[in-house]
């Protein structure tokens, strides 16, 4: 959820309505921005826990003065607050893979060091494994997002206030064909999106027990259903496509200026510009639409790759960023990967990517699943080979190298480990409702802290 779009300013805001035929048009020239693939980005999400004693929540006075501390600090990123308390840095576009790793590696070191002197940590973990969610925001964008997801189950509260994610950006890709064409990357991000689904699963559990799936974070993105959550058909024009997607899925609310929002039930965008009720939209309201829709891979002028939970380890966020800006912006290791999951795209079918077996069987069975499997074998030796001629030092192919060798080559995932580790994870009182103030604090020593990075 990188789009926290602050609550300020007017609602209303480009005022003149838009036509179903304007939005069509804006839609499609504001979503894909050609040209060759020059800049990157990442967006990282972390849970914020307690370093003694992370199975106990963090109280929201704690959290509020952590994020007011970590506000203070002269970043590079840009930092926000996501609705459970969870931290997002998102770095600048960067010219170059080293670049944006330098960048975000610098603003972690300085984020990590306050937070550790209030006895506090980041935790890359694609859900919180112990806690219910709880919303530490209360604005009117998250009170409208509450209640709009609130009518398909408990799966959106848990994804606004229990979740985070390694979020890649790259470049939309080039106008003409070929490995760095746009409707090349376009196919290529839902398909391999799957593989980097299985190849990274981290949320195994939840509520102190497995769920049955390596990414239950992944499964809360399909258990909000497809008009908020799914992506479009991948059958013709990307464009067309992702135009087609943007008129006929929900509107999640009507902005106001004052008082609370206005949550319609059923009514889509093309359906609102047709009708003009409650009031007619604008292009403000079309712009606020386009970041009330998560689908795994979004269209921002470049692509928006979610799929991916949060890693652990303090450089894990390192292995998603490097190997997919390998495997998107090498044009050997693009080909090599279109190669590789061009078979999986049978399983996909027709239905769009997160709401079909393939996608399901990654968040299900991660690399357990052989023909995942396989394919994350290549691109990983793709990436790899590649990743030097994109100017990455030895630190970061050592770190993907590590990577492959520790999950990739033996078929697990992240999630593995924290099964393999459930009776220590899950040691120590279970999670109750925090104090009323003051820190939440554990009797052990540091030496015996519980904390959930590998």
């Amino acid at each position: 959820m990188s789009d926290t779009q602050s609550d300020g300013g007017d609602c209303t805001e480009h005022r003149t309505a838009v036509t179903e035929a304007e939005v069509e048009a804006l839609v499609r020239g504001i979503c894909f921005k050609t040209g060759p693939p020059r800049i990157l980005g990442v967006e990282l999400e972390w849970l914020v826990h307690s370093l003694e004693l992370p199975q106990l929540p963090v109280t929201p006075e704690r959290l509020a003065a952590a994020h007011a501390t970590v506000r203070a600090l002269p970043l590079s990123s840009a930092l926000t607050v996501e609705p459970g308390g969870q931290l997002e840095l998102s770095s600048p576009p960067a010219a170059s893979l080293m670049e944006c790793v330098d960048t975000v590696s610098a603003d972690l070191d300085a984020v990590r060091a306050v937070l550790a002197e209030d006895g506090l940590g980041l935790a890359g973990i694609g859900h919180d494994p112990w806690h219910a969610p709880r919303r530490f925001l209360h604005e009117p964008r998250y009170d409208a997002m509450e209640t709009c997801l609130d009518r398909t189950g408990p799966a959106g509260r848990h994804m606004m206030c229990a979740s985070a994610s390694v979020q890649v950006c790259v470049d939309a890709g080039q106008e003409e064909p070929g490995p760095l064409g746009h409707a090349r990357r376009w196919w290529l991000a839902h398909q391999l999106g799957a593989v980097l689904v299985a190849a990274f699963a981290n949320s195994p559990l939840l509520g102190r027990r497995p769920t049955g799936w390596r990414s239950t974070r992944q499964l809360t993105w399909m258990e909000i259903g497809a008009g908020r959550a799914g992506g479009p058909s991948l059958d013709g024009e990307p464009r067309a496509a992702w135009a087609r997607h943007v008129l006929d899925s929900p509107v999640m609310c009507v902005r106001r200026d004052t008082g609370p929002w206005e949550v319609p039930e059923g009514l889509t965008f093309r359906e609102w510009t047709r009708s003009g009720a409650p009031r007619p939209p604008t292009r403000a309201d079309l712009d606020y639409h386009l970041t009330t829709l998560f689908p795994p891979v979004r269209p921002r002028g470049h692509l928006e790759l979610r799929m991916i939970d949060a890693q652990p380890g303090e450089d894990g966020w390192l292995v998603p960023l490097a190997v997919t800006a390998a495997l998107f912006d090498d044009p050997g290791a693009a080909e090599t990967a279109y190669r590789a999951v061009k078979p999986l795209a049978e399983r996909a079918g027709n239905l769009p990517a997160p709401h079909n077996p393939l996608w399901m069987a990654a968040a299900r069975d991660g690399l357990a699943d052989p023909e995942l499997r396989e394919a994350a074998g290549i691109c990983f030796a793709a990436a790899l080979e590649a990743l030097p001629r994109l100017g990455a030092t030895a630190r970061v192919v050592d770190t993907v190298a590590a990577y492959r060798d520790r999950y990739i080559a033996r078929g697990r995932c992240p999630a593995d480990d924290l099964l393999d580790r459930l009776p220590e994870l899950l040691d120590g009182p279970p999670a109750a409702d925090p104090p009323r103030s003051g820190p939440a604090r554990g009797t052990r020593t540091a030496r015996g802290r519980k904390d959930i990075r590998t």
